[in-house]
């Protein structure tokens, strides 16, 4: 299926394509004009579920960092150290990287509502435990397969979005939806702040318990599925016991479910094991990622009462929305010029649609986050005033989304039909340095300084900064050298 058109040019009814092949099934497929095919949707049902979805990839994200104002009620209540609370945010981290690469194959299996619904109720569920943990180990385990569940919304979104719109107006509404993964961890520790200050560290989670299952009852009645190969199925089985005729799906797969299930498993490490742009974009996003909470780690650390700048809990919580400034100026200003710049070299290049095509507004990123880390770095070690110091995370937030936006619409464009593994792909890499690199990054900066400290990450920016400008220019060629069947 292809922008809403029917795979078959001439069909006789609505609601089949009656070419005949080998086999005599009559084939069920989409007309160009079907009210059920997800692109064909009013605008309004779309953004329902897109919604629905963003809250998802919002919560998970938001319940990764919500916690960190309350380490030091945590360290006293559990009797533990600072060290292993903050395993309890890599675990989840990590497994919020892991997630994908099971559940979004899944969804290409068994369709996303399912998959949405059965997670994030877990999700919602495993809060309970999490806000009455009884020791530091309990809190680790569960935090961690919470995490793997919750993961389920950055899994599948980026697929649902593809489901429901075509190329040429993605990116935008796809930049309002790449907000969660992003703006959760910003909006966490103030949220979090404010609850640990007037309640207490539990309370993070029973308020996390009360959200996400709001949530849940939201997607129960209004998520719709989106997925054109399990509507497709449930049209065709309708038929066969309305008709008693022989049917089956456009392009569809005859071989045993056993047999699809473990080549979709698979699927995602193949793509980033086998495809070099995937990887070195994978690669960047991690980089991100683990920088990202490497500082927000240590925001408490440099802006605290024992930091620098001495700042409340409260005022070390709004220090998070310096990055979440720069999150909503790239979405407002920047991500909508991908689909515009898109669609005009479509145009320019003789109306042929390419995923390079996604690439030049990178570069924008590629040059604002290694001179937003060197500004944050210096800045820090020579104590400057804070407003100095923030204002470079705004540049870093610009930056920061601007690049995801770009690579996860790059990512949809070349697999289309397996946008949600190709996506997982990306994903499982940044969680795992994302969740990994700040266990190492506290013991960084208390032997080098924040100066160099941050530097390190700023250099490692700064050497993968030329990949979008390469990309544009190679990456037809790298993608048709390396090409996979899936």
């Amino acid at each position: 299926m292809s922008d809403g058109t029917a795979n078959g040019a001439h069909e006789r009814s609505a609601l089949l394509s009656f070419t005949e092949d080998d086999d005599s099934r009559k084939i069920v497929d989409f007309t160009d004009w079907d009210e059920e095919n997800p692109r064909n949707w009013p605008r309004s049902r779309k953004l329902i579920n897109v919604g629905i979805i963003a809250l998802m990839a919002v919560l998970s994200p938001l319940a990764s960092s919500m916690f960190t104002p309350g380490s030091d009620q945590i360290v006293q209540d559990l009797n533990t150290s600072d060290d292993m609370v903050i395993g309890a945010t890599t675990g989840f981290v990590v497994f919020l990287g892991i997630g994908p690469l099971i559940l979004a194959p899944l969804s290409e299996t068994f369709g996303r509502r399912k998959l949405y619904l059965i997670c994030f109720s877990i999700f919602a569920l495993l809060q309970i435990p999490t806000a009455l943990s009884p020791n530091v180990a309990t809190l680790i385990a569960v935090r961690a397969i919470s995490g793997f569940f919750g993961s389920v919304g950055i899994a599948n979104g980026g697929g649902t979005i593809s489901d429901m719109f075509h190329p040429s107006e993605r990116a935008g509404i796809f930049g309002w939806y790449l907000l969660g993964p992003l703006l959760g961890p910003t909006l966490g520790p103030l949220l979090g702040g404010l609850i640990v200050q007037h309640l207490s560290w539990r309370w993070v989670f029973w308020v996390l318990t009360i959200i996400c299952t709001l949530n849940t009852v939201l997607g129960f009645l209004f998520l719709k599925e989106s997925y054109a190969p399990t509507i497709l199925e449930g049209r065709k089985q309708k038929y066969e016991e309305s008709d008693g005729g022989r049917f089956r799906i456009a392009n569809q797969d005859d071989r045993p479910f056993w047999t699809k299930l473990g080549t979709s498993m698979q699927r995602p490490l193949r793509i980033l094991f086998t495809q070099p742009i995937v990887l070195t974009m994978a690669i960047w996003q991690a980089i991100l990622f683990g920088t990202t909470y490497s500082l927000y780690t240590n925001f408490e650390s440099i802006y605290g009462t024992k930091g620098y700048y001495g700042f409340s809990t409260t005022q070390v919580g709004l220090v998070y929305l310096g990055p979440g400034v720069g999150f909503f100026i790239s979405v407002w200003f920047i991500v909508p010029k991908i689909d515009t710049i898109y669609n005009h070299l479509s145009k320019k290049y003789g109306g042929e649609a390419k995923p390079e095509y996604r690439l030049p507004l990178a570069n924008i990123g590629a040059v604002l986050i290694p001179i937003s880390l060197f500004w944050f770095a210096w800045t820090v070690e020579y104590k400057v005033h804070w407003a100095v110091t923030v204002l470079s995370t705004v540049f870093f937030g610009l930056g920061q989304i601007t690049i995801l936006n770009t690579a996860q619409n790059y990512y949809i464009d070349s697999f289309q039909k397996y946008a949600a593994s190709a996506i997982a792909a990306g994903a499982v890499f940044r969680s795992i340095v994302g969740g990994i690199v700040p266990l190492f990054a506290k013991q960084l900066f208390k032997q080098v300084g924040y100066g160099w400290g941050v530097s390190a990450f700023a250099f490692t920016s700064l050497a993968l900064s030329p990949a979008p400008l390469l990309f544009f220019y190679y990456g037809e060629r790298i993608r048709e050298a390396f090409a996979i069947d899936l």
